[in-house]
């Protein structure tokens, strides 16, 4: 790479020194921005506004590229067409062996079959310019890439799969994840009223769980009313 942007997109009261090891052949690329703390898509803005490159990588904190990332990379640029505005890497997610992953361990997994997803994403400078950047009202790690992709795709950009590899682990979490991941329902409004109803299949997206729960509190309503009905 010409450049590593790490954009430290922690609370502005958090001064605590970054726990990150740069080894000495990146420390001449590496440059640390602050973010305002509002979310990854405008912690990404940041970023890919400050490289002139004419193409960005959006890496998250937590992925481990493969041993041939880089060489893998430049062969996914060089074989990219005057119109395609942004190349996958192919993510894999480890699950553990000797037992049934829990739910949230599910939900990472999911990004392995996901379309679209800045885990590992380069995109057109250009095409970012075009299009705005990502759209900073999605203020969580979800549905800001897949707006941003079909943003792309309606505007006669394409988007394609690359070769280069990328672990993404599982963070870890406690007890509390799955309602804290609930959060994400809004985004799904959000991305149904920027996208229609089918936006999801568009963008080879997993539809989250708010259709479930919908059906759920509808089954609750249902067995109330015909609790008291029976009265």
């Amino acid at each position: 790479p010409r450049r590593i942007v790490l954009v430290d997109d922690r609370p502005p009261y958090d001064c605590t020194p970054l726990a990150v090891d740069i080894p000495d052949r990146f420390l001449e690329l590496v440059r640390s921005i602050p973010g305002s703390g509002s979310g990854p898509a405008a912690a990404r803005n940041t970023g890919w506004e400050t490289a002139p490159e004419p193409w960005i990588v959006f890496l998250d904190d937590d992925v481990l590229p493969g041993p041939r990332w880089a060489a893998d990379l430049a062969a996914d640029l060089a074989a990219a067409g005057p119109a395609t505005a942004g190349i996958q890497a192919r993510i894999t997610v480890p699950l553990p062996r000797d037992r049934p992953p829990t739910d949230w361990e599910r939900n990472t997994a999911g990004l392995a079959t996901s379309q679209w997803i800045t885990a590992d994403m380069a995109y057109r400078r250009a095409a970012l310019e075009a299009l705005g950047g990502f759209d900073e009202r999605f203020p969580r790690a979800f549905r800001e890439d897949a707006d941003l992709a079909l943003r792309a795709l309606d505007a006669g950009w394409t988007l394609t799969m690359g070769s280069r590899r990328t672990t993404h682990p599982v963070r870890p979490a406690d007890r509390w994840v799955s309602v804290r991941t609930q959060a994400g329902n809004a985004d799904d409004v959000l991305m149904n009223r920027l996208h229609g109803r089918t936006w999801w299949a568009r963008a080879g997206a997993p539809r989250g769980r708010l259709p479930r729960h919908l059906a759920v509190t509808a089954a609750g309503a249902g067995a109330l009313a015909l609790t008291a009905a029976g009265r």
